[in-house]
């Protein structure tokens, strides 16, 4: 038996909500928004729940809905009501929770709605935001 087979290194332990993975959203939001933005941030204390990125400092979060168009995950009934439960447990927590697809994500449109989210100067009678993105 080969001494090399029981020395192998321990695995790392995963810490809550790192290691702080960054893409080009989060680099977006430090440097466009000014804040930090985390990935697959878990916001609840027992449910396995994460949002796909938040602000935390704001409480901000930020859902990537993929499969719109190809009946993924978020369209099918079970995965449908699973984010309903997720989305309305969030929000009792005091999160606000803004939904966008893949495509939308890193355009300018989302990062002025998540600028607006952060002044808090959304005014209702200029809405910008109904028009479609």
């Amino acid at each position: 038996m080969d001494n090399q087979s029981n020395h192998r290194k321990p695995k790392a332990r995963k810490t809550e909500n790192s290691p702080k993975l960054r893409d080009v959203f989060t680099v977006l939001c430090q440097s466009d928004l000014h804040v930090e933005c985390l990935k697959e941030f878990k916001f609840h204390p027992r449910r396995r729940w994460r949002f796909d990125y938040a602000i935390p400092e704001h409480k901000i979060a930020v859902e990537v809905e993929g499969g719109v168009w190809t009946g993924g995950r978020h369209t099918r009934p079970q995965g449908f009501l699973g984010d309903i439960e997720k989305y309305n447990t969030a929000t009792l927590m005091g999160w606000r929770v803004f939904r966008t697809t893949p495509t939308e994500l890193v355009r300018t449109a989302t990062l002025k709605l998540l600028k607006t989210a952060i002044s808090g100067d959304f005014d209702p009678e200029n809405d910008l935001f109904s028009l479609k993105m």
